[in-house]
């Protein structure tokens, strides 16, 4: 399995989706239609989820996003959850910068829908 990298535009987070576990979200995502822009790393995903590394670590850090990405991000963070089916760790740090409250409730709010612990990281 093949690392995918797709590179941020205005519009769209920089993804880096790596077979030893190592995940990156970064940036703006409001992509005018989520579905396309995400498909590729869902895909992905499904294939990871077959065979993961030991510890798979997300760090999503999003400045904005629009309720289509979070839809997106969502669904893909949730198949990510079967790691531990196959008895494999999974650690979700979400990056927020210092008083952007909005950032950090979006967070909170994946965190309970997912039912999963997330590390939440001030950035200054």
């Amino acid at each position: 399995m093949e690392e995918l990298k797709i590179s941020s535009t205005r519009n769209t987070p920089e993804i880096i989706l790596r077979p030893d576990g190592q995940f990156s979200i970064k940036g703006r995502s409001i992509s005018e239609n989520a579905t396309d822009f995400y498909g590729q790393v869902e895909e992905w995903v499904k294939a990871y989820i077959k065979a993961p590394a030991k510890l798979t670590k997300v760090d999503l850090n999003l400045e904005y996003f629009n309720s289509a990405s979070a839809k997106a991000l969502i669904h893909i963070l949730q198949q990510l959850t079967y790691v531990s089916l196959k008895n494999k760790k999974f650690a979700i740090n979400w990056f927020y910068e210092e008083g952007d409250e909005d950032i950090l409730e979006r967070g909170q709010f994946f965190s309970s829908v997912l039912n999963v612990k997330f590390t939440f990281v001030k950035v200054k």
